[in-house]
């Protein structure tokens, strides 16, 4: 709900506060956690840990990097995500070490020092005041946006939607991925094969870095619905390749968390970028809160096989809405072409 709050402030003063005061509430949240001595305490250690969330992950992020460095910010999105990508793979190990040397209580507490002692300090000390408007370079031609974002609602509302139907996904298999894997009579080998979708993740994002310069974020967008269609299907029609469908799954949700913060900046350019990923964040967020619950009713009523079908169809659906988005797109560049 703070998400159109935190991307014009980014838009105002550029994203140092912001992301300090997402690293104080994610941490302070979690400390809240550690001493909740019931549940309503719990519940209101939560709501604060979501106040940073709002303000701090890649939405937040994205919005910074972009009041900084303008157009020139889609490398610096891309290598963000790129180290980004290794958060599961890495924190799910620690945190299970954790859980059982110091409990629950005191994994969050864990999680709390890296956040107040690390993270806030590093936005403090990194990141600029007052970021400075990008200049453009004598003789290069700042790139014009291919859309207008006031003019062109419907264009912004297919954009939501992708991007939340993506969220939705992704949310549901980030909490649900091993118990499905579980059910599907993997249970030994569920948490082996659920961290092949991080090491995915990062090999498409590099891939991407690499390539970037060549295509427009459409592609990587195309590319990101495309694998994820293709991996969360496979999963459904119970194929014996699950490694193969995994890695699929990594890819494309690898490369959409890169899709979410280029292509709206391509589309619509560099001035109220901060702004307008306030805007598109609202929606991503409350179907990211929404998805797990909604996934575990699924769960309990029709199985993993029915859920992975219910998901299969968003993914379906999710690159009809990208193709659609490239029409979109293609149309307004044609009537550009005929104006000029």
């Amino acid at each position: 709900m703070i998400s159109p709050r935190v991307g014009s402030s980014i838009e105002r003063h550029g994203g140092r506060n912001v992301l300090a005061f997402s690293a104080g509430c994610i941490g302070l949240g979690q400390i809240g956690l550690a001493l909740a001595p019931n549940l309503a305490a719990y519940i209101a250690a939560w709501l604060i840990v979501g106040l940073g969330m709002g303000a701090g992950l890649y939405d937040a992020a994205f919005a910074t990097l972009g009041r900084h460095y303008g157009h020139g910010a889609r490398s610096a999105i891309t290598m963000l995500t790129l180290f980004g990508g290794l958060a599961s793979t890495i924190c799910w190990p620690i945190s299970a070490l954790l859980l059982g040397e110091v409990g629950w209580r005191g994994t969050c507490l864990v999680y709390a020092a890296f956040q107040l002692a690390i993270a806030l300090p590093l936005y403090l000390v990194i990141l600029p005041r007052e970021p400075p408007q990008p200049a453009v370079k004598p003789g290069v031609k700042k790139a014009a946006p291919i859309l207008d974002n006031q003019a062109d609602p419907s264009i912004m509302i297919v954009l939501a939607a992708t991007l939340t139907l993506a969220a939705v996904i992704s949310s549901t298999l980030s909490v649900h991925l091993l118990t499905i894997l579980q059910g599907s009579g993997m249970a030994l080998a569920a948490v082996g094969l659920g961290v092949l979708v991080g090491p995915s993740q990062v090999a498409a994002r590099a891939i991407e870095m690499m390539i970037a310069r060549y295509h427009h974020p459409i592609f990587t967008k195309f590319a990101s619905v495309t694998f994820v269609a293709i991996g969360v299907s496979t999963l459904w029609a119970g194929m014996p390749i699950i490694p193969l469908a995994l890695g699929f799954y990594g890819a494309g949700i690898g490369l959409e968390s890169i899709a979410r913060g280029t292509l709206p900046l391509a589309l619509f350019g560099s001035n109220g970028y901060a702004r307008l990923m306030g805007r598109l964040a609202m929606p991503s967020l409350i179907a990211q809160a929404a998805a797990p619950s909604a996934g575990a009713l699924l769960l309990d009523r029709f199985g993993p096989h029915g859920t992975l079908a219910a998901l299969s169809g968003l993914a379906l659906a999710n690159v009809i809405l990208a193709c659609g988005l490239g029409w979109r797109m293609l149309r307004r560049r044609q009537s550009q072409v005929q104006t000029r």
